[in-house]
């Protein structure tokens, strides 16, 4: 997959894998990680799917529509590229935190209800519920931050209820957040999460 990989000055720190939104690139969401996570090392990968010349991580058949069936192929390619990336770079597979905005937010949370533990921890921002019908597998241990729009015209506030409560029924530690300022992500927002992910705790 075509993606960017930053070496961080801290290794304390997780490891911060990037999805941007439909549209964006591998260096979107390089300036918001750079904020939540100063000195971690940062992976932002671009989506494999071009939708009128916009790159997504998965293919949709209508707005809000999904593809299950590329969203499960290309969380698997995902899961894969992801363990091709810990060899090639050297960093620990078991301490990163994904960070998601939009159609970047949706294969993060597919991958969660896929692989579990994959991520220790997950800033969700203005996701929908990427998959009905599946038994996620166990989050103990996972800590989710989801960013959510009160007035977010792409993803309801009852869809966001359930994704919260999908994700905390497989075990994770879900915080939610809400704003008002629709789809798009807020510098309040972003603070919010900066503030929670400082509060985590990475080994």
């Amino acid at each position: 997959m075509i993606h960017i990989f930053r070496q961080g000055s801290d290794s304390s720190k997780p490891t911060l894998v990037l999805f941007h939104g439909t549209g964006g690139n591998e260096h979107d969401m390089l300036p918001l990680a750079e904020m939540l996570s100063p000195g971690s090392s940062l992976l932002g990968i671009r989506g494999n799917v071009l939708e009128n010349g916009m790159p997504r991580f998965f293919r949709r058949l209508s707005e809000g529509v999904f593809d299950e069936a590329d969203l499960i192929a290309r969380t698997h390619e995902v899961k894969a590229f992801l363990d091709e990336a810990a060899a090639k770079y050297g960093f620990d597979p078991a301490r990163l935190t994904a960070v998601g905005y939009s159609n970047g937010a949706n294969i993060a949370g597919s991958l969660l209800l896929h692989y579990g533990n994959l991520f220790s921890s997950a800033v969700l921002l203005h996701p929908m519920v990427p998959l009905r019908g599946l038994t996620p597998q166990p989050l103990g241990g996972v800590s989710v931050f989801i960013g959510a729009g009160v007035n977010d015209p792409l993803v309801k506030a009852a869809e966001t209820k359930e994704l919260h409560e999908l994700l905390a029924s497989a075990g994770a530690d879900v915080t939610l957040h809400w704003s008002n300022q629709g789809h798009r992500l807020s510098a309040a927002e972003a603070e919010a999460a900066k503030d929670w992910l400082d509060g985590q705790s990475f080994k």
